[in-house]
């Protein structure tokens, strides 16, 4: 890699570097309606608090996965071992943030079934 390809990449880190925390977490929606005592309009802000989580889990994962795009290619002349770690830590990073919104969702699928429940 020439000098100044070098100087680029470095100038980019600059520039890039307050960016690289701007990957905001979502946070859960703050109530759940309960199942068993919402009524119907309840029932569908929570859906709509949903949506709008799930909506934003998305945006920050494509967020990470852009941040972990940059970070492979800017460092492409790192060791294996601080590849492999940066990689792992991806994959923590993203499937945690999965894993709760799988659970948000179906802790909310719940509240639908005890919401359906009391309708029959």
């Amino acid at each position: 890699m020439n000098t100044l390809n070098k100087i680029v990449i470095s100038t980019l880190f600059l520039i890039a570097a307050p960016f690289a925390n701007a990957c905001e977490y979502p946070s859960k929606p703050a109530q759940m309606p309960d199942g068993k005592t919402a009524t119907k309009e309840e029932m569908l802000v929570g859906v709509k608090h949903i949506n709008a989580y799930q909506e934003t889990m998305k945006a920050y994962l494509a967020c990470i996965e852009a941040d972990e795009a940059l970070a492979s290619q800017a460092a492409e002349n790192e060791d294996e071992d601080a590849e492999k770690q940066r990689s792992q830590l991806f994959n923590k990073k993203y499937n945690a943030a999965v894993d709760e919104q799988t659970l948000v969702v179906e802790e909310f699928n719940l509240q639908i079934r005890a919401y359906k429940s009391r309708s029959n």
